[in-house]
Order: structure tokens, then C-alpha cells, then sequence
């Protein structure tokens, strides 16, 4: 199993040449620069096209080596340091500091000026080594092109040359404030180069010796790279063989392509070297996806929220609930108090009897569910208010629990929606039908009404509804426990397994109540925020560890998974804001409503809300899931090239012939040749049937803790996660011991069993990330360690049981049972102060009633994934 070696990295980094070094120190000196508030330095040195004149001319030069902040200047220099210290080797250091401090900086600089002045009459900066990086591209890409002219992608060849290209596109769309046209002279000008049309402004190689035997430069100057070092010719000349003995079949002078031809790259697959680099490029891509999310707050990356439906014109009406209203309120509420304590079925009966005497269709509806050994039972009460206007297609529902999600009374939540419909009963402008439910709990009660509106219910759990009306537009939930005046609206939002409603309707509620009634809004519990970077993320991870657990966040909740698109108005805090003030936000919001002439569908569906005025979409997200998915890809890639390659065979020194040339193989293709070693071209017949059968059979094997879990009860929940935990701990060496007295885990099958693990779970979390990144991400990271542990094959037979460390595995072990599954969950449980039966119990419920499907992305893809990486690494084998 390949792995991180900070030795390599370090000695990579040591063995810098010079001139990249210089380059690596002026980016550094000038970013550090940049911390001081004296000295404008992006200011001073920046490529702007209206500051340069005869007295800045400087600037051609500086804007390379000059950075916005700290992440601009650390990913341009991570990808300009290979390129920088490939071209050093292959030119020299005199020559490559002469052509970057002139040529290959001034020209792109001069064709950016050209085009963004002469042409456009823009005045658009542009800074940093990016510049340098594309330059070096379209070198490296004109290269590739002459020894290898074409790729093949399925039917297709594509020039080789076009690579530079692709990776400008790549960067404009993903990366924002990139300079397209700056990136592109870069690229022309890296072509040109590569070509050899610019060879006439490189100083003349006997000058160059000159000056290197004059000042002794490779004696003084570590890391110096002399004219004679250079790895390739001068200008790309290719090496060539005349040897006739090294001709295949005495066809005399054979041509050696270097780097790029589809020989080499035959080789280069069986290259040692190129398993070295996947770890690395793994944990980059889960770093990038992190720092990706802690970007996402800064204004660059978020937008301000708006309204996409135009039909919708929130605040744009007049409302007239109020007034002696407030009377009608009172009264209702004394009803409301007077039913507390009483049996479900009474308080419906009530319920009825009251929206009954203001002219409405009412019923009840009883639901009984069981999960966890409790039980969930109660009666709805709800009405229907035909519209005056419409033809019963459409309707819009308000909803109001008896309890809410704290298991408080809403007592004025309940009273003002009676109001409510009593206010609502007067108006005949409704195109739509209204339905007023009141649920007796805020997550069995909606779930079981929704189910049967929409014909999914089951009858021994929930009647049938007696009305209905047509295809619900929207819901809206009141929640008012208090009995005084509130000081601000906190908004729910979060659906069941992450789906959340439209953004359209959750902008036109914040607009109402901020905008038109002038009520500040929160959400996510976060009650006071400044609009900082800090509460912005504090708001994101909030929503993301919601939408991550899945579970029902109100009765809002249970609607949304019908596509149905619903929100909770919470009153909270102590203010000045009254119940009518809440009753004008529902009113202005139903016209809203009653204005839409289809279904919501214009604005995002996916999205991560920081503030209630500013928001991510999907398209700006999405990457960091997908760079923490796309991880384990990379390492199981690794592992199936890993597992293709013959074993070496070790031979005791003394009896190595040092005077033995290595068997080859000449391979032609293309019109090329090359000599390949015999070894490297060995293939390897892969064992697949014992790690497919062993990845399949843990992954059906997450079914028993997924039944145990939804079918314990709740009093037991608790112990028995913690008996899971302990028994986590023995059973990777037992399953191990077991299976290795049926077969011979070699080395081989354990890299394969690993590949196609890895495998699985970055294809399902890739998948799942487009449909709950939160969960998708939270998993990942939590995952991530199994990209890294391992073993290795065995260096004497393939077949051989595996070899590791002992500290390695101690190490390993204790790294893989610190985040096991329900290691994590009782963690996280401890850490926030909730009880861990009461959490499975929920998701119990969530599981038999709402449709909750997180326990099997946790016990059915992430616990089979880390059990087979604790097999792997178990004492046992």
C-alpha cells in the first residue's frame, strides 16, 4: 500500500536548483510584503494596463511574483514549482532567469496590454505566477505534441498540443477572478516558445558558457544548474542511438524518444515511481475540499439572496389582519389553554367543532405508530376552505402542531391559526384551496396526515383523510409557544434526508418579515448575527450537520419529500412583536402563494444558507464533496495498477552478476521504439473472486446493525451501542482469523479487497454528495483514513501473507477504532450533551415512519468500509 513520505517531499524540496529557489523566496518576501498596510504592494506591482508607462515599466516584470493573499500565492507556487524546476534542468540556470526576467514575462504582459487596452479599452489587473505556469504549459504541451502527436479518446484523436488548453477552460469556469485573456497570451506565448521562434531571443550559448567559466558560477553557487548539466538538448533535440547493436533486427540507427512517446508511457505504467504519487494527490484533494468549505462565507464565493419567480412579488400587498383581530386571538387562545391536558381525540373533536363554525369542511384523522418501544399516536384535525376563484387543483396548507418540536404548547401558534382561518374565510380573492391543519404532535401527526393526502399511508397506522383538495403549492408552519411578545422570526428550513424546499419560498418569507413588517429573521439557532465571517460559517456548519443527520426538523419536515415545498416561522426571543405582527407575516406570505401559476421551480433546490440574506449554490459547493469523494478513487486506482505488477524478487548481493545487462523487450508503436525491460512488461493474473464475494458480503453485513438499531428498544439503545463499539474492537481480527482458515489472505487479494473498497465508497459518496452533500462530506472526511492504511505487496511473492510493521499496525488499529462508526456517535453525543438512546431512538422512528435513510448510509457503506480496513490491518492476519 503506497503512503506518505514527508523524507521524499523533504529531499524534493532540498534538491530545489537555484533559480526556482530565487523564485520561491521573491514570492514569499513579496506576500509577506503584502501583511504590512504601509506599502501597497499588489498597488505598486501589479500588471494594471493604465498605470504602465516609461516610469512603471517595472511592472512587466514584478506582476508575476505578486499575489492577492496567501491561498492565490500557495497554489500558483504548488503548480509552478514542477514546471519551473523541469525547465531549469533542461535550460540551465542562467538561461531560464534570463528568459523569465525577460521574454517569457514581458511578452505575455505585452499581449494581455495589446488586446485589454489597444482593443477592449478595459483596465482589468492581473497578478501572479499563474502566468508563468500557463507559459510553462504550452512548453510542455508543444513537447508532448512532437513525440506523441495525438491521444486517443475512444474513436477520437485530439492533439496533444490542445492539453494547455483544456486545463485554461478548466480553471476559468472553477476558479473565480481568473484572467482568461491573461492565461491565454500566456499559453500562445508558452507555444511560440515551445516552437522555437522565440530561441532568438535566448542569449547565445557561447555567451552564456562565457559568463559561467568567467565568475566560476557552478563553483560559488549551490544548486546551480551549468549549461553542460542540462538533462535533454537545448531546444527539445531529441538523443538518438546509432549502436547497431542496440537496432532491432540490424535495421541500424534507431530513434530514442524521451519523455512523452506512447512507448515511454507503456514503461512509465510499470514505473515504481508512479505509485508514489496517488497518496500525496489523495490527501491534497482532501485538503482542497476542506479549505474549498472554509472559503465558501467570503463574499467572492457566496451571492445575496433573491426572489427567481417574479409572479410571486413578496411584500408587494397590503395586509389588513390586525385589529379586532386581537380579540378573536384572545378568545381562541383561552379555548386552546382550557384544552391542555386533555386526551388527543377531545381536543380534535374541539378542534373541528370550532373551524366548523366559521364555515368550514373539517374532519379528523387518527394515526398509531410504534419505533423504539414508544408510541406515537394522536389525532389531526383540518379543514379545507374551497377557493371562491379556483377549481380545486391547488392548494396551500398552514399548519399548526399542538406541541411543538420541544414538546412545549403552541398555544398562540394553534390560536393564531384559527384566526387565521377564520380572517381568511372573508377574503374571496383566494385562487387557491387553504388548508388549515393542526397536528397533535410536529413530527408523527404531519407525517401520517401528508401520507394520506398523498394516498402512501398505511391503513393500520393512519386513516384515510375524508377531504382533500389538489396538488399542494406550498406549506407554511406557525410555532408560537410563547405567551408574550417575540422579538424575531426564526425560519426552519431542513427536509428529510437533507432535501430542502425552494429557495424562492424561503427569500419571500425573509423578505415579508424583514422587508415589509420590518421583523428581524434568524435561522439555525444562530439568534444574534453580525454578519461576520465567523457567524457565517458557525450558520453553514449548523445547516450542514442538520442536513447531514437528516432527520425531521418540524412538521415542515414530513412535506418536503413530496416535493411539496414548506417552511417553519418560529417566534423566539423578548420584544416588542405581537401575535398579529406573526398573522400579517402568514397573510402576506399566502398571497404570495396564491399568486404562483405553477409550481415552485425557477430558483435552487440546492443550496447552503450562511445568513438570511446570502447563500451557496450547488455549483459553488459541490467540488469540496467531490474532491473528499474523489480521494478514495485515486487510492483504489493505485491499488488496481499495484495489484497488475509482478512482485520483485529479492536476490542476496553476493550472488548478483553486476556485468549482466537487464533482459529488454523492444516495444514499437507509432512509427517509435523503444527498449523496455522484460520485467516491466509482465502481467499479473488478478485474484478477483474472493475480494468481490469479501467486499459484497461485508456490505450485506451492514444489514444487522442496521436491523438491531431500528427494532431495540429505547431503553436498551444506549448499551447496545456501546456493546457495538466494544465488540467493533474484536471482531476486524476475528472476521480475519475466520477467513484465513478457508483461504490465504495473500498480500495481493488484501490490495484488491482494499481497491474495491475504496472503490465502492467513492462512487457512493460522489453519488450522494449531488443529493445530500452534507452527509456525503461529513462521511468523507471521517472515512479518509482508510485511503491510507494498508499493506504493501509482498517484495518476495504476491502471493505471501502480508507483511507489516508492528508499530505500523498498533498505530493503524487505534487510528481506525478511534473513528469507528459507533465510536464517533457516542462521541459526538457526549460532546454535545445528548442522550445516545434518545438520538437512535429518533432515527428509529425516523427510519419506520418519516423514511429516514441515513442508518444505511452509516451502517450499509461507511461501517462495512471501515470494517474491511480494520480486517486489513488486524492482528489477526
Amino acid at each position: 500500500m503506497p503512503s506518505l513520505d514527508v523524507r521524499r517531499l523533504r529531499s524534493y524540496v532540498f534538491r530545489l536548483p537555484l533559480f526556482t529557489r530565487i523564485v520561491l523566496v521573491f514570492v514569499v518576501a513579496f506576500w509577506i510584503l503584502e501583511l504590512q498596510k504601509v506599502w501597497n504592494v499588489v498597488q505598486w506591482g501589479a500588471l494594471i494596463p493604465k498605470e504602465v508607462n516609461l516610469g512603471t515599466m517595472y511592472r512587466l516584470n514584478t506582476y508575476p511574483l505578486i499575489h492577492r493573499n496567501f491561498l492565490h500565492a500557495f497554489f500558483n507556487t504548488l503548480a509552478l514549482v514542477p514546471l519551473l524546476e523541469r525547465f531549469e534542468a533542461e535550460h540551465g540556470t542562467l538561461l531560464s532567469g534570463a528568459m523569465f526576467a525577460g521574454p517569457l514575462s514581458t511578452l505575455p504582459a505585452a499581449v494581455y496590454l495589446l488586446v485589454e487596452r489597444g482593443i477592449l479599452r478595459q483596465n482589468t489587473a492581473i497578478l501572479g505566477a499563474s502566468i508563468w505556469v500557463f507559459v510553462l504549459l504550452g512548453v510542455e504541451g508543444i513537447k508532448a505534441y512532437k513525440a506523441n502527436p495525438h491521444f486517443a479518446i475512444s474513436t477520437y484523436r485530439i492533439p496533444t498540443w490542445t492539453t494547455p488548453l483544456v486545463i485554461l477552460l478548466f480553471t476559468t469556469a472553477l476558479i473565480p477572478n481568473t484572467s482568461l485573456l491573461g492565461h491565454l497570451g500566456s499559453v500562445g506565448v508558452g507555444y511560440l516558445y515551445g516552437l522555437g521562434y522565440l530561441k532568438v531571443l535566448a542569449p547565445p550559448e557561447k555567451v552564456l558558457r562565457w559568463i559561467e567559466g568567467k565568475l566560476n558560477l557552478l563553483g560559488r553557487l549551490p544548486h546551480y544548474v551549468s549549461i553542460d548539466q542540462k538533462t535533454y538538448g537545448r531546444y527539445g533535440v531529441l538523443p538518438t542511438s546509432s549502436n547497431p547493436s542496440l537496432s532491432a533486427g540490424g535495421e541500424g540507427s534507431v530513434q530514442m524518444p524521451y519523455l512523452g512517446s506512447a512507448p515511454t508511457i507503456l514503461a512509465l505504467r510499470n514505473d515504481p515511481r508512479l505509485l508514489k504519487i496517488p497518496p500525496y494527490l489523495s490527501a491534497l484533494c482532501i485538503v482542497i475540499g476542506i479549505v474549498w468549505l472554509f472559503l465558501l462565507p467570503l463574499n467572492e464565493y457566496s451571492r445575496h439572496t433573491y426572489i427567481s419567480e417574479n409572479a410571486l412579488l413578496p411584500g408587494q400587498v397590503h395586509t389588513y389582519f390586525g385589529g379586532s383581530e386581537q380579540n378573536v386571538f384572545n378568545a381562541y387562545k383561552h379555548e386552546v389553554q382550557n384544552l391542555t391536558g386533555k386526551d388527543p381525540e377531545v381536543i380534535a373533536t374541539q378542534l373541528t367543532s370550532i373551524l366548523r363554525s366559521v364555515g368550514l369542511k373539517a374532519a379528523t384523522q387518527k394515526y398509531h405508530y410504534e419505533a423504539a418501544g414508544n408510541v406515537h399516536s394522536g389525532e389531526n384535525a383540518y379543514a379545507v376552505l374551497h377557493a371562491p376563484r379556483g377549481d380545486a387543483t391547488e392548494a396551500i396548507v398552514l399548519v399548526a402542531a399542538w406541541t411543538n418540536m420541544d414538546g412545549e404548547l403552541n398555544q398562540s401558534g394553534v390560536a393564531l391559526a384559527l384566526t387565521l382561518a377564520r380572517y381568511f374565510k372573508r377574503w374571496s380573492l383566494w385562487s387557491k384551496d387553504i388548508i388549515i391543519l393542526i397536528t397533535s404532535d410536529s413530527k408523527a401527526g404531519p407525517q401520517a396526515w401528508v401520507d394520506a393526502y398523498h394516498d402512501e399511508h398505511s391503513p393500520d397506522s393512519a386513516d384515510p383523510l375524508q377531504l382533500k383538495s389538489g396538488a399542494l403549492q406550498g406549506v407554511v408552519v406557525v410555532d408560537n409557544a410563547l405567551d408574550h411578545r417575540f422579538e424575531s422570526l426564526h425560519i426552519v428550513y431542513d427536509g428529510i434526508n437533507g432535501q430542502l424546499p425552494n429557495l424562492d419560498l424561503f427569500n419571500s418569507a425573509v423578505a415579508i418579515a424583514s422587508g415589509q413588517m420590518g421583523i428581524g429573521v434568524s435561522l439555525q439557532r444562530m439568534w444574534k448575527h453580525g454578519d461576520s465571517y465567523r457567524e457565517r460559517l458557525q450558520t453553514m456548519l449548523r445547516g450542514m450537520v442538520s442536513q447531514g443527520l437528516g432527520h425531521a426538523s418540524g412538521p415542515h419536515s414530513s412535506f418536503i419529500p413530496y416535493h411539496v415545498d414548506a417552511i417553519t416561522l418560529q417566534a423566539v426571543g423578548h420584544g416588542w412583536q405581537d401575535e398579529m405582527a406573526m398573522g400579517r407575516c402568514v397573510e402576506s406570505t399566502f398571497r404570495s402563494l396564491n399568486n404562483l401559476l405553477e409550481h415552485f421551480h425557477q430558483s435552487f433546490f440546492f443550496y447552503l444558507l450562511m445568513q438570511a440574506n446570502r447563500f451557496v449554490s450547488i455549483g459553488t459547493y459541490l467540488p469540496s464533496a467531490m474532491l473528499v469523494a474523489v480521494n478514495f478513487t485515486i487510492m483504489a486506482i493505485a491499488l488496481w495498477i499495484q495489484s497488475g505488477r509482478p512482485p520483485k524478487h529479492r536476490v542476496a548481493s553476493a550472488t548478483v552478476d553486476k556485468t549482466k545487462e537487464p533482459e529488454v523487450e523492444v516495444v514499437r508503436k507509432e512509427g517509435m521504439v523503444a527498449f523496455v525491460p522484460t520485467a516491466d512488461l509482465a502481467i499479473v493474473e488478478r485474484q478477483l473472486f474472493l475480494p468481490v464475494a469479501l467486499v459484497v458480503g461485508f456490505h450485506f453485513l451492514g444489514a444487522v446493525p442496521l436491523y438491531v438499531f431500528n427494532n431495540t428498544q429505547q431503553e436498551a439503545l444506549a448499551q447496545t451501542l456501546v456493546f457495538f463499539a466494544y465488540a467493533n474492537v474484536v471482531l476486524p481480527t476475528l472476521l480475519a482469523i475466520i477467513i484465513s482458515g478457508f483461504t490465504t489472505l495473500s498480500s495481493h487479494r488484501l490490495v484488491l479487497l482494499q481497491c474495491f473498497s475504496l472503490l465502492l465508497l467513492g462512487m457512493f459518496l460522489a453519488t450522494l454528495a449531488t443529493l445530500n452533500f452534507s452527509l456525503a462530506f461529513l462521511i468523507g472526511l471521517l472515512a479518509a483514513p482508510l485511503s491510507f492504511v494498508g499493506v504493501a505487496m509482498s517484495a518476495d511473492n504476491g502471493n505471501a501473507p502480508p507483511k507489516l510493521g508492528t508499530p505500523r499496525k498498533i498505530v493503524y488499529n487505534v487510528l481506525l477504532h478511534l473513528l469507528s462508526p459507533p465510536v464517533v456517535v457516542l462521541a459526538v453525543c457526549k460532546i454535545f450533551g445528548v442522550d445516545a438512546g434518545a438520538t437512535l431512538a429518533e432515527a428509529a422512528f425516523g427510519w419506520k415512519v418519516s423514511g429516514l435513510r441515513t442508518q444505511v448510509v452509516v451502517c450499509c457503506v461507511w461501517w462495512p468500509a471501515w470494517l474491511i480496513g480494520a480486517v486489513i490491518v488486524s492482528p489477526g492476519l
